[in-house]
């Protein structure tokens, strides 16, 4: 397949908006309930450093919800423009929670507007507190009926098929198809803990710049903990994704594990190098991809020789799975350490080499979840809508996708740019010792 392949190009350009658009979508689910939690704390303790905690994230976040609705925007207009057979054929299916993700986006937005501009407005911080609940679930569940589409297109139901359309559509039982439990879970776990790891890397950093304040020394101890929280509710949900691959995509299961003959006892093999159907120089673990698939080391695991060649996944998504599953273990390890160690007063968690390793873990989190996602995406080809419409089927038939792709191109980098610029200026010329000297002055002049 080159690249003059419209379908090709079609793929590069989904590709290209939906990796930047999760990094904005990724923060715009996880942090409203950092942010949530900050205050809360902040609240409770009667800690000032946590309530300005809230504060300060809350005006970053805005940024990236700008940014995201932007993203967002394109990738509903790429769904039309790009993959117009795929939408006419399953458009009326995943309408319903296409609207609904808007629906949640504009009851958070809502929210989020009240809770910016009433700082300071509330005697009782708990009723300002209260605000966040809506921002944190109207979030939450934008990225619940998003992923419920992308769900669908694994494992469609809820319809019958006639003349190549889908007819007799039962809305409820089509949105809640056998991918929801596991991929909402999972997406819902690694937001949370992607966007607390961002958080820490951020703290860490201001701290390795020579800021030592308590305020961030709080932010990285809060947000580490709730990382080692979320790594591990991760972990836990990674294995029932496992265990969802197994009955209703082995295939995908199978091309992630180089897994060829369908037999018991299976190994589960970790990076290396494919000779054929002989992995080589790879980390193979005994009985785990038995253990992964099906809770028992003697469990039958099916092999790829079991499927027609034309719907095998790519075999190279071995190498995405691997990263996604290696950069979560070391992340979940790491923050541990972290907790521990800070709870028992290790010197460790304070040295300069171990705090560039957090400032580190934002970025090898964002990394774990751009794998994860293509992991899901390509693992699902060659079918757009699984048994149904295979990805070529679905493609425009336009021949200006490769002039799309360079200005969605420079739109995402113009963009990405900007909310770096923008942020970085934003927290530079308002410093967190500032705005603390600046409220306690407030503060003082009210008492007096």
């Amino acid at each position: 397949m080159g690249f003059e392949d419209v379908a090709f190009q079609s793929r590069i350009l989904t590709l290209m908006t939906l990796s930047f658009h999760i990094i904005y979508a990724t923060i715009g689910v996880g942090v409203p309930l950092m942010i949530m939690i900050a205050q809360w704390v902040g609240i409770r303790k009667n800690d000032e450093h946590y309530i300005l905690l809230a504060r300060r994230w809350a005006r970053g976040f805005v940024i990236t919800v700008a940014v995201g609705v932007v993203t967002g925007t394109a990738i509903g207009l790429q769904l039309s423009l790009l993959w117009p057979n795929f939408m006419q054929m399953a458009g009326n299916v995943i309408a319903l929670p296409l609207f609904m993700e808007v629906f949640a986006f504009f009851f958070e937005a809502i929210f989020l507007g009240i809770y910016l501009y009433t700082w300071d407005r509330f005697e009782d911080q708990r009723k300002h507190f209260l605000l966040l609940v809506p921002v944190a679930l109207g979030a939450a569940a934008s990225s619940v009926f998003i992923t419920i589409v992308n769900s669908f297109m694994n494992a469609p139901q809820g319809f019958d098929v006639l003349n190549g359309e889908l007819v007799n559509v039962s809305p409820l039982l089509a949105m809640f198809s056998p991918a929801v439990p596991t991929k909402v879970a999972h997406v819902l776990s690694t937001a949370f803990m992607t966007s607390a790891f961002v958080l820490a890397s951020i703290a860490a950093f201001r701290l390795l710049r020579g800021s030592n304040h308590i305020y961030h020394k709080k932010a990285l101890f809060l947000t580490m903990k709730l990382a080692l929280v979320f790594s591990v509710a991760t972990a836990i949900i990674g294995d029932f994704s496992g265990k969802y691959l197994a009955e209703y995509q082995p295939e995908k299961l199978a091309a992630a594990e180089w897994h060829f003959e369908t037999g018991p006892e299976a190994e589960l093999v970790l990076f290396g190098v494919l000779d054929g159907e002989e992995p080589k120089y790879a980390i193979r673990i005994p009985y785990a991809l038995s253990i992964l698939a099906h809770g028992v080391p003697s469990g039958e695991v099916i092999g790829l020789n079991d499927f027609p060649e034309d719907e095998i996944p790519p075999l190279w998504i071995h190498y995405l799975f691997d990263t996604m599953v290696t950069l979560g273990m070391w992340l979940a390890f790491f923050s541990f350490v972290y907790v521990v160690g800070a709870w028992r007063g290790w010197s460790i968690v304070t040295r300069k080499w171990f705090r560039w390793l957090t400032v580190l873990s934002g970025p090898l989190a964002m990394l774990a979840i751009q794998a994860g996602w293509w992991f899901t995406e390509v693992g699902r080809q060659p079918w757009i809508l699984r048994g149904y419409m295979k990805t070529s089927e679905g493609a425009t038939a336009s021949g200006q996708v490769d002039l799309m792709i360079v200005m969605f191109a420079g739109l995402y980098v113009i963009l990405g740019i900007g909310t770096v610029v923008v942020l970085s200026r934003m927290y530079k010329r308002n410093p967190v010792e500032k705005e603390l000297a600046q409220r306690e002055s407030v503060k003082g002049g009210d008492e007096s």
